[in-house]
């Protein structure tokens, strides 16, 4: 009889014990009718503040929205030069090319998958305007390096913490790190929503007074537009949902750390013989894993000896940014080499808290007796 599937995320064990506390905030929605910008926006906001260890929260309707209302807020124009990586996903290059901005890709280290701080210096210029790193994975960027560069050459930083909320530098929370933070809710993210989601973080009230006004159109008041906006808001239901996932989120992440730790221990002689590359995380920094990141040859048929098995696995990312054809004509890029070997070697193994020791054995001996046995 086949096993049954180990799928690669489950989120309905996520939200499955939170049932009543969740339709019990949602309907006090429905009580005072304020379905936008109603009292819970304005909590979550403050306990998100509370949490990351800032001065302002601002709540927007995804984590590609936070990146759009963070460039706009530094007044990114066209022409202007943004830093970013190029093995990511696509939200940092949109935004800046939405803006008419010209992305400039450079390259991970290739040990962490983070933007690599050497490739942020060659690919400096007079017209670069910002950076943007992406804490990727669910472990914040060399943000120590990152903001000695960025403030010696007078150009704000921000951190792309789509993947890390919740992760530490140095003991300081992934989102207060640079100028600005970035966050996303989507619901597969260490703190997921009941869809899509985000917010941006700063402690410089006139950057977040500005982000404020983008958010809801550009007005100060009502029909007072004095910027250009956008309808960047986040609906109160979605951040009624959030506030119960946010105050299970500490149980929540150290299931998570939990689970990578017994894969670490699980794969441990397969690092050891070369077979395979566990993800590595610096000691300034702590992980929430949003991916468990293994590194392979041969990937693809690594993948579908895991999927005969009974496993979900995904590859994040296999394409990145300079080679997608919606991108490469805007973006310059140079040596790109660790972007390029890691979109050819990644594979993320299934991560979450309910995922139990019994199912990480059948997803690491698959993986294990796949590698091991190399090509037909």
């Amino acid at each position: 009889m086949n096993k049954a599937l180990i799928p690669f995320v489950d989120l309905a064990s996520e939200w499955n014990p939170l049932k009543e506390e969740i339709q019990a905030v949602i309907w006090r929605v429905f009580e005072h009718g304020q379905f936008v910008m109603g009292p819970e926006v304005a909590e979550l906001e403050r306990r998100l503040a509370q949490d990351v260890g800032v001065s302002f929260a601002i709540t927007c309707s995804s984590g590609t929205i936070a990146l759009l209302m963070a460039l706009m807020g530094l007044e990114i124009r066209p022409g202007d030069e943004v830093v970013l990586p190029a093995y990511t996903f696509a939200a940092p290059l949109e935004t800046a090319l939405l803006l008419g901005a010209k992305p400039i890709l450079a390259d991970i280290d290739p040990a962490t998958f983070c933007i690599d701080v050497d490739s942020v210096a060659r690919s400096i210029t007079r017209r670069t305007k910002a950076i943007i790193a992406v804490s990727l994975y669910g472990q914040p960027a060399a943000f120590d390096r990152l903001n000695r560069l960025a403030n010696s050459e007078g150009i704000p930083l921000i951190e792309d913490a789509a993947q890390s909320y919740g992760a530490t530098l140095n003991g300081r929370r992934s989102g207060s790190l640079s100028t600005i933070g970035c966050a996303s809710f989507f619901p597969t993210k260490p703190l997921g929503g009941a869809g899509d989601g985000g917010a941006v973080f700063t402690d410089d009230p006139l950057l977040a007074e500005r982000i404020k006004e983008i958010r809801d159109h550009g007005q100060t008041s009502k029909y007072r537009h004095t910027r250009l906006g956008i309808n960047g808001r986040l609906g109160s239901i979605a951040c009624a949902a959030l506030l119960p996932r946010l105050n299970g989120l500490v149980k929540a992440l150290a299931l998570r750390q939990a689970v990578a730790a017994r894969y670490d221990e699980l794969l441990a002689v397969a690092a050891d013989t070369g077979l395979i590359q566990l993800p590595v995380i610096p000691k300034t920094c702590t992980s929430v894993y949003a991916q468990y990141a293994v590194q392979v040859d041969d990937r693809e048929r690594v993948a579908e000896a895991l999927r005969k098995a009974g496993v979900q696995t995904a590859i994040h990312y296999p394409i990145p940014l300079h080679r997608q054809p919606a991108f490469c004509r805007f973006a310059s890029f140079g040596d790109l080499v660790h972007s390029e070997a890691a979109a050819r070697r990644v594979l993320c193994l299934p991560i979450y808290p309910a995922l139990t020791i019994q199912q990480q054995a059948r997803v690491t001996n698959a993986l294990i007796d796949a590698i091991s046995k190399g090509p037909p």
